[in-house]
């Protein structure tokens, strides 16, 4: 496992023909604008994958599209899920000839002032994903705190070890080859299961994973924030998940073994 201290933000958006801000969202209420709007002033371009909203953002979002070159707007016919309008942005993307995406959600819990550190950090090891390691306040939820502590501990068991500081934190730069290839060649990773299990099959892959801390907000209701989270549907979408991330790891194994005995 790397681990690098966060950069200091740089001001203003730095171009790239190669790294994208890539934005799925559904639903998310007139924070998505502060989002796109914090995004774009530290990149460009910045994506957003409209996943069947029905709230009125999608015409906002085009609408702000038409006047900036360096924004796109891809509206999804009806809600698929968060990996598959992740799976339908890196299609596009490499069709566009970038070749990583910077992940985050919508709903301002991600820090979009460290956008540039993530990227910068990707273009120096660019065969890595650079997974966002949280960092809480004081006011985060606890059931969702620790309860991510059950993920991250089933995502090192199934990866032995190699290195997933936080399995279900979205902010996260991905090398998208590698993601088409895992997402591709299996019909999961299409909606909330999509982070764990894409850090996980990625990890499989041989791509190595660097961690780099940054801050999570949890907006309450009267601060705008919305949560598309269910207790027990994504729980048992997740419990789902690892037991055949599981078997995966156990027809793994032996590869997974020689690799660890290399590390060291």
């Amino acid at each position: 496992m790397t681990t690098e201290s966060t950069l200091a933000p740089v001001a203003g958006p730095i171009p790239s023909a190669t790294h994208l801000v890539l934005i799925p969202s559904y639903n998310p209420g007139p924070l998505v604008y502060r989002t796109v709007a914090a995004a774009r002033a530290a990149w460009a371009p910045v994506w957003v994958v409209v996943d069947g909203s029905d709230d009125g953002t999608a015409e906002g979002l085009l609408e702000r599209a038409a006047t900036d070159p360096q924004l796109r707007v891809v509206v999804l016919p009806r809600n698929r899920g968060k990996g598959a309008a992740v799976f339908a942005g890196v299609e596009a993307a490499l069709a566009a000839g970038f070749t990583h995406a910077l992940t985050m959600d919508s709903d301002g819990q991600h820090p979009a002032d460290q956008i540039g550190a993530f990227m910068a950090a990707s273009q120096r090891q660019p065969a890595a994903m650079v997974l966002g390691k949280p960092v809480f306040a004081a006011d985060a939820p606890a059931l969702r705190v620790q309860g991510r502590k059950v993920s991250n501990a089933w995502a090192n068991l199934e990866t032995l070890g190699a290195g997933i500081g936080d399995s279900l934190y979205g902010f996260r730069v991905y090398p998208l080859a590698a993601l088409r290839a895992v997402m591709g060649r299996q019909r999961w990773m299409r909606r909330f299961d999509f982070d764990p299990e894409a850090a996980v099959r990625l990890s499989w892959a041989g791509v190595p994973a660097l961690n780099l801390p940054a801050p999570v907000r949890y907006l309450r209701a009267e601060d705008g924030g919305v949560s598309h989270f269910k207790y027990l549907r994504d729980n048992t979408l997740l419990t789902w998940m690892h037991t055949r991330l599981f078997l995966g790891f156990l027809a793994r194994l032996p590869l997974l073994l020689w690799r660890r005995a290399r590390r060291r």
